[in-house]
């Protein structure tokens, strides 16, 4: 067989033809014999006390079969970590889209009809939405005791704040010291609002309930595991009592990692009698679902007068919203980026979530990055600027280097912060000459990844073929491409002969979901650690046959050789045929968090602003890599356009409008979201290096891209007509407002 180039080759998606032809099946797909559907009832109000719920007309709806409120299911609390979401409300509710009563009934109309007959006597409560007001004595209190919920991180809880949830902090040094020890120092604040993740699949999930108890739940989830624990322990059962089945996720980037409404679908099954379906409308997935968190952050940095940075505090509050439940650390995980990729000696750091009454934040793909990254990199400009420095050789002059601890105490290695930064203005064309109302901004970001547990199944068919039984969801990113790709290449066989399934609950090894890109390495690793167990088993097998020692045997091509007699030959079908076993080797391990190694992205925007509206054009967005072996270019590139778009959208465009907590652009119409139309040129550069802690050496890609663009395009306005803005979006007419105080 001519030798193939699988690891490295564009190998078209596993699940592509599927996808394209219709046949995948995705949770609002699932069909079970008498299906109910289900309608979640709402608040109309940020805060209030609930006086008395009346279900009597609702019951009479024709088709109704259960109707469901929260002082049938009092004490029932979910969360990731901290259970402080209530599963209905039973006393208060806490933003505009709290779950108060839930129906079930034979059609979508008549579950929508009855929620609309269920009345519902309010005592409206003040209300608070900004979290910097929310920390002032006098605030209304959203929750009594944050210490008494079941899972809060005892920890990093901010008890000293009003309406305080969790604080992460971190000091290096003497900061004050170092301000006064600086020639010039300069503090900020910057806002970024509340933005959805914009997957077009919206939540969906279908539950059952066997005669033996047994609960049966298809949802578009990422973390099929850690949903059934979250469900488990908010109904105080065990999790072998529930099965999550594998259904498609139609995209998620972050935001679908929760299960809050499935134990809204137990009760419902449990008393109808029947198995009931939930599909969130886009008008409750725009005002109701998790979005990322709207962001405050001050940063004051002091700097010498040849351009080093000596000193930072910085001080960021999140409206975490009324619940802390969908965030699996209460908090989120922002010792990433806190610092930046530079050299400061001294340093105050605090990440605060503070409660509001507004949506619950969730996580949105690099949590906390885009905020974090767009204050560090507009700041780091203006620092810049005011020096009479270059942007670019302010921040090279500045970087960490190898074996240097950043800003929270980190010490990174492998770093190439200058190279690929370097490679990014090369490619940009920095110092070239630009027009009139042009301009070019840089931003950067950089991130550990993730760790955890996974596993896999990978067995020989009888037919020679390889298949492997993931636990892991792919929710668009390509993982279980990858996965047949390592499979191929270790064991020496065509791409064709390797195929991917997804486990369920109770028969693939536990795996802690996608995240933090952490799959390619997790998962990688687990899938090239079965090969080498299969591939022993595999010998051992063949050396029975071929009447020899392992040591012997050579295995290339598909065929087992005898090395001293390459006549004598047996073919992995063959081998596999005759097996009187099942071929097959589990593998699952727990893979430490690689804390200490740093990737980055180096981005450089160009824009052009039109001086007499403030509009704002993108021409192009330059992007800057540090990778190691790349298994399949399509899907990593893939990843760094379709992230850069994203962050293209949160920068210009993308933004959640409250008004007294209320979301007021629950459409897609309303909530703007990238097109085609929107898309500037965009150039990648890869720099190639060592270090990768992934299989065959590479590196992640997926939350990197994302981050920096919005400080970018900002700096490139400043660039192109001088005005700088502290918030994002950047719109046009904040543009145009700023050129004539200009």
């Amino acid at each position: 067989m001519a030798e193939q180039k699988i690891v490295g080759a564009a190998v078209p998606r596993a699940e592509g033809s599927e996808k394209v032809s219709g046949k995948t099946v995705y949770a609002a797909d699932v069909k079970l014999r008498g299906l109910l559907w289900a309608k979640i009832l709402r608040s109309p109000h940020p805060h209030a006390r609930i006086r008395a719920v009346d279900i009597a007309r609702a019951e009479k709806v024709p088709g109704v079969r259960a109707v469901v409120t929260g002082a049938e299911v009092k004490g029932f609390l979910i969360g990731k970590q901290i259970r402080d979401m209530p599963v209905l409300c039973w006393d208060k509710v806490r933003f505009v889209g709290d779950r108060v009563a839930a129906v079930a009934a034979e059609t979508a109309e008549a579950a929508e009809e009855a929620t609309h007959a269920i009345e519902v006597d309010y005592e409206i409560l003040p209300a608070v939405f900004d979290p910097l007001a929310a920390m002032a004595p006098g605030a209304p209190a959203l929750h009594d005791d944050v210490a008494g919920y079941d899972g809060a991180p005892k920890n990093i809880l901010a008890p000293d704040l009003r309406n305080g949830l969790t604080r992460l902090a971190w000091k290096k040094g003497d900061v004050e010291a170092g301000f006064r020890g600086a020639d010039l120092v300069l503090e900020h604040t910057f806002t970024i609002p509340a933005r959805h993740q914009g997957y077009l699949e919206p939540h969906a999930a279908t539950l059952s309930i066997a005669p033996d108890g047994k609960i049966q739940i298809w949802a578009s989830v990422k973390n099929p595991f850690g949903v059934r624990s979250q469900l488990a322990k908010c109904l105080s059962i065990a999790e072998e009592r529930i099965r999550m089945n594998p259904v498609n996720v139609g995209g998620e980037f972050g935001g679908k990692g929760d299960g809050v409404d499935l134990p809204v679908l137990y009760f419902l099954a449990q008393k109808s009698g029947r198995p009931v379906k939930l599909v969130m409308s886009y008008a409750e997935e725009l005002s109701a679902s998790n979005p990322a968190h709207p962001t405050v952050i001050t940063i004051k940095t002091g700097v010498s007068r040849d351009g080093r940075i000596l000193a930072r505090k910085m001080r960021a509050a999140h409206a975490c919203g009324g619940y802390g439940a969908l965030k699996s650390n209460s908090s989120l995980a922002t010792w990433h980026y806190a610092g930046g990729q530079y050299r400061i000696a001294h340093t105050a750091i605090e990440f605060l979530q503070i409660y509001t009454n507004t949506v619950p934040g969730g996580y949105y793909r690099s949590p906390g990055a885009v905020a974090t990254a767009f204050a560090v990199d507009c700041h780091t400009d203006i620092l810049a600027r005011e020096l009479g420095m270059d942007p670019a050789e302010f921040r090279l002059k500045n970087f960490l280097g190898e074996g240097e601890a950043d800003a929270v105490g980190h010490e990174l290695h492998h770093v190439r912060f200058r190279e690929v930064l370097q490679s990014a203005l090369d490619a940009a064309g920095w110092r070239k000459p630009k027009k009139r109302n042009r301009g070019r901004g840089i931003a950067l970001s950089g991130r550990h990844i993730s760790g955890g547990d996974t596993g896999a199944v990978l067995s020989v068919e009888p037919d020679g073929s390889f298949a492997i039984l993931s636990p892991s969801i792919d929710q668009g990113s390509g993982t279980h491409t990858i996965l047949r790709q390592l499979v191929a290449d270790q064991m020496q066989v065509p791409i064709e002969q390797v195929r991917t399934t997804i486990g369920d609950t109770d028969s693939a090894p536990r795996d802690s979901g996608m995240r933090a890109s952490r799959m390619t390495y997790v998962a990688g690793k687990a899938i090239v650690q079965a090969c080498v167990q299969l591939k022993e088993k595999l010998l051992e097998q063949a050396a029975r046959r071929l009447e020899c020692r392992v040591e012997e045997i050579d295995f290339a091509g598909g065929n087992f050789i005898l090395r001293d007699d390459p006549g004598q030959q047996l073919s992995l079908r063959r081998l596999a045929a005759q097996a009187n076993e099942k071929l097959a080797v589990t593998v699952y391990e727990d893979y430490p968090y690689p804390e200490d190694i740093s990737y980055i992205c180096a981005q450089v925007a160009e824009v052009e602003v039109d001086p007499d509206t403030g509009a704002v054009r993108v021409h192009r967005m330059v992007s800057a890599h540090d990778v190691g072996t790349i298994i399949n270019p399509v899907t990593h590139q893939g990843q760094i356009d379709g992230a850069t778009i994203m962050g293209l959208g949160q920068g210009v465009m993308e933004e959640l409008v409250m008004d007294g907590g209320r979301v007021t652009n629950n459409n897609l119409g309303d909530y703007k979201l990238p097109s085609i139309k929107d898309i500037p040129e965009l150039k990648t550069v890869l720099v190639k290096s060592a270090g990768g802690v992934g299989p065959l050496d590479s590196k992640p890609i997926g939350e990197f891209a994302n981050n920096g663009p919005p400080a970018a395009i900002a700096n490139a306005i400043a660039d192109a007509v001088g005005v700088r803005l502290f918030e994002l979006p950047v719109k046009a007419e904040n543009i145009y407002r700023a050129l004539k105080q200009k």
